[in-house]
């Protein structure tokens, strides 16, 4: 049986990296210094690099199911019932403490298989991915399922925007995230990829809306329409 994966690698390194291989020692000898965190979802769909049309050592990225992100335990522990070893918010210091990034970018897209089980669930022998899913229960909505049984399309696609605010709203909750915004040091971007559009709706916190990239006059604020009086996205949604 052909090893496919094998030939993918030795292409890399007999054609690809000759290519490139004077940036990747630059980065070697210079450190890497990333100044976006993206935080995107795993579907094999979603390809940052292509979104951002950005290279090797400018993004410090992060993937999980949904794009979640795990409420801050400050005694060290990521989560309620995710207590523990984990990796996403070990992502998030490492990306404000370590590399200052001055940019943190949620990005949900359409069809998501992670936000429709929200709705239909999940098999039995996925523990983990039960417990994960619950950090995206609280953006679903009442009515989802149509008369056929199945998720409708407009429920799935604002609950896929909502679990994208939700997540800005969890990123406030990391003290070091919060204090950099307060001070204007860190930009928070929610973003929605509609992948057989090939554009992003970034989310405005003024309208409280997704608006398409294409006629957007920013890339994305977030997440608080008013810090003062406690006052989030998520109460309009």
């Amino acid at each position: 049986m052909p090893d496919e994966l094998l030939d993918r690698l030795r292409r890399f390194h007999e054609h690809t990296f000759p290519g490139v291989q004077e940036q990747f020692q630059h980065l070697v000898r210079e450190g890497q210094h990333p100044t976006i965190l993206f935080i995107g979802c795993s579907d094999s769909r979603l390809v940052p690099y292509l979104l951002t049309g950005t290279g090797p050592g400018e993004l410090f990225i992060v993937r999980n199911v949904g794009a979640f992100v795990p409420p801050c335990d400050c005694n060290g522990r990521a989560g309620n019932q995710l207590a523990g070893f984990h990796g996403t918010a070990a992502a998030i210091e490492y990306a404000v403490l370590n590399l200052a990034v001055a940019h943190i970018v949620v990005c949900g897209h359409s069809h998501c298989g992670g936000v429709r089980a929200l709705y239909e669930g999940v098999t039995a022998d996925a523990p983990n991915l039960n417990a994960w899913l619950d950090l995206g229960r609280e953006a679903t909505l009442p009515a989802a399922v149509s008369a056929a049984g199945e998720v409708r399309p407009d429920i799935l696609r604002r609950t896929e925007q909502r679990a994208v605010v939700l997540q800005l709203e969890r990123l406030m909750g990391y003290p070091m995230v919060r204090s950099r915004v307060d001070a204007g040091r860190l930009a928070l971007h929610g973003w929605h990829y509609v992948i057989e559009d090939g554009e992003v709706h970034v989310f405005d916190m003024h309208s409280g809306a997704f608006v398409p990239a294409s006629s957007a006059s920013h890339s994305g604020t977030g997440p608080w329409l008013d810090p003062g009086a406690g006052i989030s996205p998520m109460d309009a949604w």
